[in-house]
């Protein structure tokens, strides 16, 4: 009798966690869902009353890319393209940045790191008019480099991503052994020939963490883009997207919803390629700092 009752108490454990993860499922792909139905509408609105709305059509995807003033591929190429830049600059930057940290020893060093960590703490927003400010002045010297310009807004996104990104790949690099360097400096390599040819290898994990976090980062602000970019032709997706909702009365939400659908594509494959990388570099980096 106890066993049965054993057995009845697994099945019920295993039950509880079934329906736990049913409701879960659920609460997170209904906002996909109702997106999904809002692109598919042809009433323009939000608040349908059925899931698969009547007389659905892919109108809304026609009109992204046939209305002259809503250049939403254009608006996608942008996106992609200050994003990519940005992660690869960052990327490349804060690798180096976090081996210097990690692996050398030099005045300063703890200072700089506490110094780094403390930045953080502030939220961007303050930063905003400083930002404007700064960045309306360096392109009256350099206009490349100023308003409306995507070369201006990579280096502001390069400024605020250094911080956190550095103390997550600097615990990586503490988690690879220095019996490596010493290895490798007893043979007669040098500091780069140690980094590129023997620890970079080992980095891949915690690369495509940062690379992925940079991405999604600068894929999906809003504000900063907002505020740098003042042209139709310059902006990104986001702020691009936003135009379909700012009319008084005139909001095009069907539009919207297709938009922001297609926009996440290029977020969900790279999740899906990626994904064992993702968890492996949070986990390994997360060991030593």
């Amino acid at each position: 009798m106890s066993s049965l009752t054993l057995k009845q108490r697994k099945n019920l454990g295993h039950l509880m966690r079934w329906l736990l993860a049913v409701v879960l499922i659920l609460f997170a792909i209904f906002p996909v869902v109702w997106v999904i139905s809002a692109s598919i509408n042809p009433s323009n609105t939000l608040a349908s009353a059925k899931l698969i709305p009547d007389n659905f059509g892919w109108d809304n995807y026609r009109l992204l890319f046939n209305t002259p003033q809503f250049p939403f591929g254009r608006w996608l190429w942008n996106s992609v393209k200050i994003s990519s830049i940005t992660t690869v600059l960052s990327v490349s930057i804060t690798t180096l940045a976090a081996y210097a940290f990690s692996r050398l020893r030099f005045t300063g060093r703890q200072t700089m790191l506490k110094a780094i960590l403390l930045i953080q703490v502030f939220p961007g927003l303050l930063a905003m008019i400083a930002i404007f400010t700064l960045v309306t002045q360096f392109g009256t010297i350099i206009p490349a480099l100023g308003l409306d310009t995507h070369a201006g807004l990579i280096m502001v996104y390069l400024g605020g991503a250094m911080g956190v990104n550095i103390w997550l790949m600097k615990g990586f690099f503490d988690t690879i052994p220095r019996a490596i360097d010493e290895s490798a400096m007893v043979d007669g390599a040098t500091h780069w020939q140690i980094f590129s040819l023997l620890l970079l290898p080992l980095m891949r994990p915690i690369l495509v963490v940062i690379g992925i976090l940079s991405f999604i980062g600068t894929y999906g602000d809003f504000i900063l883009a907002r505020i740098l970019l003042k042209s139709t032709e310059q902006y990104p997706l986001m702020v691009g997207l936003f135009i379909f909702t700012s009319g008084e009365f005139s909001q095009k939400w069907g539009p919207f919803a297709a938009g922001a659908l297609i926009g996440a594509l290029p977020i969900m494959i790279i999740y899906l390629i990626l994904q064992d990388q993702i968890v492996g570099g949070l986990t390994q980096g997360a060991v030593k700092g």
